[in-house]
């Protein structure tokens, strides 16, 4: 009898996951329509707008790799590009 309860309870558990997980792999697939593009394209939305944080970030890549620009390309800075 335990052991009934225990794999009723295994199975309900790995339902309930398997479930939760392909509602949030399921939620990000959207289709954008063309009037909603204008947000999507707004001012905030860009990586680059904060002058102050891409000085920044450039001096950690200079740091790191030794070569400053080339912002934008493939390579990791191993020279084989």
């Amino acid at each position: 009898m335990m052991k009934a309860m225990k794999v009723k309870n295994w199975r309900a558990a790995f339902i309930l996951a398997l479930t939760v997980t392909a509602m949030a792999l399921g939620n990000g697939c959207t289709n954008v329509k063309p009037w909603q593009r204008q947000t999507l394209a707004d001012y905030t939305m860009r990586a680059d707008r904060d002058p102050l944080a891409d000085a920044l970030s450039e001096h950690m890549w200079f740091s790191r790799e030794a070569s400053s620009g080339g912002r934008g390309v493939g390579g990791g800075g191993c020279g084989c590009n």
